[in-house]
């Protein structure tokens, strides 16, 4: 039995189904990255053998691809939640993490350009973790 995956936009206007396993999950530290998610990494998954269908709100998905590079990002035009996008001949399908509703139970595999990772991401593990806001 293939692996179902379920996913949508924050507005949840967006949604999208994956049918099969992921290959790779990786979080990527590049500035692209950073800017697009507006924090220290990207968290994406990959899979080439899946099979990727939009069920609903096609129409409020918009994409942009960076000139010159091979940096792609898929969001809903309502809410600005980053959506998968399919990209290249291979048609790699390329899904944040945080999109998914489905519990993603694969582990990261790899950090990407750490090279360029943000100057404040440094030991982030001792900082306090708190289950919610804490009382300003």
């Amino acid at each position: 039995m293939s692996n179902k995956n379920l996913g949508s936009c924050l507005c949840e206007k967006v949604k999208f189904e994956i049918e099969g396993d992921f290959e790779s999950f990786f979080l990527c530290h590049c500035k692209y990255c950073q800017k697009d998610t507006g924090s220290a990494h990207g968290a994406n998954l990959f899979t080439v053998n899946a099979k990727f269908t939009w069920l609903t709100g096609t129409d409020l998905v918009k994409t942009f691809h960076l000139p010159n590079t091979r940096h792609v990002k898929s969001f809903c035009s309502n809410c600005g939640s980053a959506l998968p996008s399919v990209q290249g001949e291979e048609k790699l399908i390329v899904v944040p993490a945080g999109s998914l509703d489905t519990p993603v139970n694969l582990k990261p595999n790899a950090h990407l350009f750490m090279s360029s990772r943000a100057t404040w991401e440094e030991n982030l593990q001792l900082l306090p973790s708190f289950d919610k806001l804490p009382e300003l």
